[in-house]
């Protein structure tokens, strides 16, 4: 018995030895192939093909549309306290990838001390977005941002920056920010810099009904907003066109799922107000440093 005991040991470390040098090989493998991105929805190369030619600045998608002189406000209570954000398409343009790109600049504040102010010191973020419009299909296309992150005033990081072909950010490649065709169901990604940025749409109603205090929206593009790097992180965003100036698409309504909270469409303007003049004027200071919806 001792002896076929001695013999079973002796094969099982045999086995043991041949599994792990098979396991060390396909570890080897996996190291040395070249990375690639994978689009999540079909486990493809993600990959796009990027024409300069095909894109234009001027963006008309009927969900989302931003004319020079366009300015969205966004309101809505957080845990953190209140927050506004203010949208701005000052008609600055920035080369990615050999595209033309037009800025798309997004602050933020929070009144954490609920005084119904708005201070410098309640910044809490500055980013420029950079979107060009395909002049085949009319969808709008993110190249990447740049972020400017603040507390009590100061700029403390740059984190959730990325610009498509940027040496700074290797692999970082275009998505596609809005469809101007979309198809309920169809997934797509609105940007791509792994492990980074994977911003992912679903499209859940071309035909959403949404009410806001600005009104009573029909026809709209209702998303699921979600990404792989935070599975808990989930938004639906409604795109509506004609929304309070004809012909001019927006977002009027973003809701939080995760934290139950949202943000509003609380003001939107298109060209110059008594406003702006004070926006140039932070921005060179900063330079230097629910609502009831249903589907139809």
């Amino acid at each position: 018995m001792a002896k076929k005991a001695k013999s079973a040991n002796f094969f099982n470390k045999i086995i043991v030895l041949a599994l792990a040098v098979i396991s060390l090989a396909l570890i080897t493998v996996a190291t040395t192939q070249k990375q690639t991105n994978y689009d999540i929805r079909t486990g493809a190369t993600y990959n796009p093909k990027i024409d300069p030619d095909d894109f234009t600045t001027n963006i008309t998608n009927k969900y989302f549309t931003l004319p020079v002189g366009k300015k969205m406000v966004y309101e809505g209570d957080t845990e953190e306290g209140r927050e506004r954000i203010e949208i701005t398409i000052p008609g600055d343009k920035k080369k990615i990838m050999g595209v033309e790109t037009l800025l798309y600049r997004d602050k933020a504040w929070l009144d954490s001390n609920g005084d119904g102010k708005w201070s410098k010191k309640e910044m809490i973020e500055d980013t420029r977005d950079y979107l060009a419009q395909n002049k085949k299909t009319g969808d709008v296309w993110y190249f990447g941002e740049e972020v400017n992150n603040y507390e009590d005033g100061e700029l403390i990081d740059h984190d959730g920056s990325w610009l498509a072909g940027d040496d700074r950010y290797p692999g970082a490649l275009p998505g596609i920010w809005v469809k101007q065709n979309p198809k309920v169901g169809e997934v797509y990604l609105q940007e791509f810099y792994k492990g980074k940025a994977e911003d992912t749409v679903k499209v859940l109603s071309t035909h959403a009904t949404v009410k806001t205090s600005l009104g009573k929206f029909k026809d709209c593009l209702r998303t699921k907003d979600f990404t792989p790097l935070e599975p808990d992180a989930l938004e639906n965003k409604y795109y509506c066109p004609n929304a309070v100036i004809k012909n001019i698409g927006s977002t009027v309504l973003i809701k939080d799922l995760a934290n139950d909270e949202q943000l509003e469409l609380s003001k939107l303007t298109v060209g110059k107000t008594d406003d702006d003049k004070d926006d140039e004027d932070d921005d060179k200071d900063n330079d230097r440093d629910g609502d009831e919806e249903e589907d139809d």
